[in-house]
């Protein structure tokens, strides 16, 4: 990036330390020997000795303001001349890719890039952790810009691009879990960029598609989010964050309202919202053979929702079929009939790693609906959708098969594209 932060050392972020092994679904005897016993994996030094020391030693700032280099200090990199193979090779080497090939940033295709928004090309979009220096950077219109070029993108796309930037979120979670995301594009946009809603939208078929999803990740490579051992914990990482799902909803084939209108947009509006999660899993059959509900429950017994939340895409052959044959005039309607219909065994679902870590705290606290599921037996049937606004419904496709992708996806934002046109 083009804006990076000068040296403050006054500025420090919240203290991280790292365990030798997950801490959930382990017995006391592994935490206490491994756990506190361990060594933190990036420092070398006992965990234990690292908790003592941030509790009882006084700690400098923890939230670092943004900062600037002046005027005169920034500089862009300037390369001398080479092959375009041996260049992309430097930016791979440097960390700033996706380990695909790139577009290389020249200053004319910058230029070029930027006559996509009105924005000043310094205009602050947002702030990103550089996790190296422990300070917090500020990118700006053009740093963006310079990502679209290398993701491959047109101009046109750089609004999206910004919307997305502009949300202040990365595509990489520091996690030792596999965090995957969804990038949904909604209003007339998706026809301006030919974006793809129909057969295969989610294929790797689709220019917009593609580039807008993967745009997104490059951002959170060059913010500083793709560093082994110090902000990619995950064994096996996620495949989805090539391009993060990104796709657009089939609003004409759709016979709900589209997802931005129900989230207080208006029609006419272009809109970008993100979506997380762990795990999406592909129908094998058309849901006229069962309930949906039915079959969902079987799905999402693998995939134990957290604070009821989930993200269910449909082929508008599903939710045609939803509305005419059985009855569900809104997308609402449809999600109260989930949020009572979907079943599955308390045991089940307590059993699940994150959510004995993350739930099993609040039932001990107290907190309805999980204390009282906390006293049930095993086998007794829980509705853990208690909450229907937490449930998604999207419609994608073309129309050839009422299949659906089921998700215990969260809904994580949106930005309305219009205002960085």
């Amino acid at each position: 990036m083009e804006t990076v932060a000068k040296s403050d050392p006054k500025a420090m972020a919240l203290p991280f330390i790292y365990t030798p092994n997950p801490v959930i679904g382990v017995s006391p005897e592994i935490l206490h020997n491994k756990f506190l016993e361990g060594h933190d994996p990036e420092t070398g030094r006992p965990v234990i000795d690292e908790i003592i020391e941030v509790l009882t030693k006084p700690q400098k700032k923890k939230h670092p303001e943004p900062v600037h280099l002046a005027e005169s200090e920034t500089s862009e990199l300037v390369l001398k001349p080479d092959t375009e193979d041996n260049l992309r090779q430097f930016f791979y080497d440097r960390g700033w890719t996706d380990g695909l090939p790139i577009i290389l940033p020249t200053e004319e295709r910058v230029e070029r890039m930027l006559t996509g928004t009105k924005r000043s090309p310094d205009e602050e979009v947002g702030l990103a952790y550089d996790h190296d220096h422990h300070e917090i950077i500020t990118y700006t219109t053009r740093d963006v810009a310079v990502i679209a070029v290398m993701a491959g993108a047109k101009p046109e796309y750089l609004p999206v691009i910004l919307a997305i930037a502009s949300m202040g979120q990365s595509s990489l979670t520091p996690s030792t879990t596999a965090f995957g995301n969804m990038l949904l594009v909604n209003g007339p946009i998706r026809h301006e960029l030919g974006m793809n809603s129909g057969i295969g939208a989610f294929s790797p078929i689709n220019q917009a598609n593609s580039v807008i999803g993967r745009a997104w990740t490059l951002m959170s490579i060059c913010g500083g989010y793709a560093k082994v051992k110090r902000t990619l914990w995950s064994s096996q990482g996620c495949n989805e964050l090539y391009n993060n799902m990104c796709v657009a909803e089939n609003e004409e084939r759709s016979v709900w309202s589209p997802f931005h209108v129900d989230k207080g947009y208006q029609p006419e509006e272009s809109v970008v919202h993100i979506f997380r999660g762990w795990a999406v899993v592909n129908s094998i059959c058309c849901a006229a053979n069962r309930p949906l509900a039915e079959e969902l429950s079987r799905q999402f017994a693998a995939i134990p929702p957290l604070n009821s939340r989930a993200t269910i895409i449909m082929d508008p052959l599903l939710a045609a079929h939803l509305k005419d044959n059985e009855g569900f005039s809104t997308k609402m309607d449809y999600c109260r009939h989930l949020s009572e219909n979907i079943k599955m065994p308390a045991g089940d679902f307590w059993k699940t790693d994150h959510i004995d870590m993350l739930v099993s705290p609040e039932a001990h606290k107290g907190t309805e609906p999980f204390a009282s599921w906390k006293s049930l037996p095993d086998d007794a049937l829980i509705a853990p959708f208690f909450i229907p606004e937490n449930i998604n419904l999207i419609v994608v496709g073309g129309g050839t098969s009422p299949l659906w992708k089921a998700s215990e996806y969260g809904y994580s934002g949106s930005a309305l594209i219009d205002e960085w046109r």
